[in-house]
């Protein structure tokens, strides 16, 4: 079987892909454009799952993708395409200009500031390739599978484990000429386990991810939490309604700052549909709490040298003290709120919760009594109101020890007052992802139980 490297060889390689958009930008000129700009991803890769010991899939990506937005005075249209030949791109930028002839002018459509695009591209260290042939991939798949299943005689079922490893390239430019692009990797070992034993069944999982494949823990281990994980969870109970502290693992706690960055999020804001409008310079979170992007953190999973719109990133603060510093903000959403693009078209980049001392165990010590949450589930957030509701999974904790796994219970409460009663940010920092946090206590919240 051929490694995923030949099949890499055959993709467009940088200087082409730059070639391309300039053709585009060219071609919309062309066609009455006044302003351009266009970006291409390409990318390729291979995933191997195993589950029961069979291969169950082997599966080599190859996908690209070229989109181009035309502006025709403040008249805006974008057309898409995976069809990088000549043809193919000169249709795009036609059907981009035809649909910007009949939209409506938009005062605070067109390319961002020149000004404000990066002027250098650092190297941030994130193109690792893994030359990781099928029958590589399906060796550590096993080893997976099996160190998870072995673990223990209750663990009796598996969703499988899955290798895989990507690799891909961004190249964005403007008729204002910026050209920028970078070239990234993407590995990663993952398993899910079933066990079951008197009480029922439960299901959990493990997984590791890096820029560079020597970094990822090794296929045994993440098997072996796998499988932890879920013996971990058999024989929940279920909890009375009662109103008491509760700590969110580092993995799950990633989705409370999610909600949070949504709501300072340009498009909620200009919207009016968050319930952070207005909170600028206000206290947002408990004093001792700060929250600042790291975008040219090497090898990171969040990094980039600039935005979607061309924009230079940088570090930043945006929760000091608990206060809110800034918002996330692209240029369009920035020109309607009347405010400076913050390099933040496509979202945020390794945003990072400064962590306190403890790690989880010392942080469940000071909890004492109370929820410890490691899985959330349904779509229970309003960030128009703040009001938060999720089912959810965990441990209940007693003198700073847990006690057994709970279920079918649901936590609620306010992201307003959920934020402002963040007593403690674990040291246990999940790096897997855009959001870099370890596990939080918030005060109190609501259990809904029996």
């Amino acid at each position: 079987m051929s490694k995923i490297a030949l099949t890499n060889r055959s993709a467009p390689d940088t200087d082409t892909l730059r070639s391309l958009i300039a053709q585009l930008l060219d071609e919309g000129r062309a066609h009455g454009a006044t302003a351009a700009e266009a970006s291409i991803d390409t990318g390729s890769g291979l995933a191997v799952t195993v589950r029961l010991g069979e291969v169950e899939t082997i599966e080599h990506h190859r996908d690209k993708v070229l989109g181009v937005t035309v502006y025709i005075g403040k008249q805006k249209g974008s057309a898409s395409t995976s069809d990088l030949s000549a043809r193919a791109i000169a249709d795009t930028v036609q059907a981009a200009c035809a649909i910007a002839r009949y939209t409506q002018e938009d005062a605070n459509a067109g390319l961002v500031e020149p000004e404000l695009m990066a002027k250098t591209i650092p190297d941030l260290d994130l193109h690792h390739p893994w030359d990781l042939a099928p029958d590589e991939a399906i060796g550590l798949a096993e080893t997976c599978e099996t160190e998870a299943r072995t673990l223990d005689a209750r663990i009796n079922n598996s969703e499988g484990a899955t290798v895989n490893t990507h690799r891909g390239q961004h190249v964005y430019g403007n008729t204002a000429g910026f050209l920028g692009a970078w070239s990234w990797t993407g590995h990663s070992i993952e398993c899910t386990v079933i066990a079951e034993d008197a009480s029922g069944m439960q299901r959990d999982s493990w997984y590791s991810v890096a820029r560079d494949p020597r970094e990822l823990q090794s296929a045994g281990s993440v098997g072996r939490r796998a499988g932890q994980r879920t013996v971990r969870r058999l024989g929940a109970k279920r909890l009375s309604t009662r109103n008491v502290p509760v700590v969110f693992e580092a993995e799950v706690a990633k989705s409370l700052f999610a909600h949070f960055t949504s709501a300072i999020s340009g498009g909620n804001l200009y919207r009016k549909s968050s319930f952070l409008l207005d909170h600028l310079g206000k206290q947002v979170f408990a004093p001792h709490i700060r929250i600042h992007e790291q975008p040219h953190l090497k090898k990171a999973l969040g990094s980039a040298p600039f935005d979607n719109d061309g924009v230079a990133t940088r570090a930043r603060d945006i929760i000091k003290d608990g206060i809110l510093q800034g918002y996330v903000l692209s240029a369009y959403s920035a020109r309607k709120l009347g405010m400076q693009t913050t390099g933040n078209a496509g979202g945020v980049h390794n945003l990072t919760v400064d962590p306190g001392e403890c790690d989880l165990p010392g942080i469940l010590q000071m909890m004492d009594t109370g929820l410890l949450v490691t899985d959330v589930m349904g779509f229970g957030v309003n960030l128009v109101t703040g009001d938060y509701s999720r089912g959810t999974t965990g441990f209940w904790v007693e003198q700073g020890t847990i006690q057994f796994p709970v279920e079918e219970i649901t936590i609620a409460g306010n992201l307003r007052d959920m934020f402002l009663q963040l007593v403690e940010v674990g040291s246990d920092v999940d790096t897997r992802g855009n959001i870099r946090t370890g596990s939080v206590l918030i005060e109190h919240m609501t259990i809904a139980g029996e």
